[in-house]
């Protein structure tokens, strides 16, 4: 017998309508919704529902797969919607820490000997911004960024508010508590008036930021570079283990011989993917025989 339909104050999504928001889901964002979520995708999706005058869950499927009524349009805001977007500056410390005090001295070092002052790094599933900025002021404190170095940061998700909110690099004072003093000076703007709870990021760091869609689950991605850093945290836990497989291949592949993959603390590679070894809490290092390739 089909379980009864959970209320939302006047809205209830059935059994057979959370089946096809989770196929939609898997369709078009890769991502894997247990019955768990059910609740969570209700709730959120009851407000959009709220906003469009609707009073079925079925009348929100339809709008969305009939391109008549501009369904493709919906459906990013659809995507944006039902992702998570838990994130902070400096979040797992450690990571940024081995960066600092680790990476970013071999490179100068490296640059001193041959000259190679060219740097790319990707913060995939980069949320509202703040790892791809903790990135470029880590490499701005170690000297690593322009005029002297040639740096680029590829700052990507698959939510386009989230892909807004980078792009403005403007945050709330309280999310920058993270930040130590010297930085917070060193790389943000204080807001005036009434803007006085704001801080931006200066423009030579939003600068340093190349921000796209890239939705981790597509069969291509609009990427033609390798990278010496790639960090794609707490973005593999919502796909499937197939798909996080066929993820973390591409993503070896998208890394230079010797390039860093840090993952999330709840993450591992651990029988999905081979050419990497591992330097320390989820953090690994391609290997230089890996099979070239697996990147379209």
């Amino acid at each position: 017998m089909s379980a009864r339909p959970a209320l939302f104050g006047e809205l209830a999504i059935s059994d057979r309508e959370f089946a096809l928001f989770r196929d939609l889901v898997r369709e078009h964002a890769g991502i894997t919704l247990g019955p768990h979520k059910r609740h969570l995708l209700r709730a959120r999706l009851g407000r959009r529902l709220r906003a469009l005058g609707m009073t079925t869950f079925a009348q929100y499927y339809e709008h969305l797969t009939d391109p008549a009524r501009d369904g493709a349009g919906e459906l990013i805001i659809f995507i944006n919607a039902i992702t998570t977007h838990k994130t902070d500056f400096f979040r797992e410390l450690h990571h940024f820490e081995y960066l600092a005090g680790r990476w970013t001295p071999a490179w100068r070092a490296a640059a001193e000997r041959s000259g190679q002052r060219r740097l790319r790094l990707w913060s995939a599933a980069c949320s509202s911004g703040e790892e791809p900025y903790t990135l470029a002021m880590v490499l701005a404190a170690a000297g690593l960024t322009p005029p002297g170095w040639d740096t680029r940061i590829l700052a990507s998700d698959i939510d386009t508010d989230c892909l807004a909110q980078t792009e403005s690099g403007v945050y709330p004072t309280d999310r920058v508590t993270p930040v130590p003093a010297d930085l917070l000076k060193r790389c943000f703007l204080r807001g005036t008036g009434r803007h006085d709870a704001e801080v931006r990021v200066r423009p030579e760091l939003r600068k340093l930021l190349t921000i796209r869609r890239i939705n981790l689950a597509e069969p291509t991605w609009p990427i033609h570079t390798r990278f010496h850093v790639i960090f794609c945290r707490n973005a593999l836990i919502y796909f499937d283990r197939t798909m996080q497989k066929t993820i973390l291949e591409r993503l070896v592949s998208s890394l230079e011989p010797g390039g860093l993959l840090f993952l999330g603390h709840a993450e591992s590679v651990f029988g999905l993917v081979d050419g990497l070894s591992h330097l320390g809490n989820t953090i690994y290092a391609r290997t230089a025989d890996v099979r070239a390739g697996l990147l379209s």
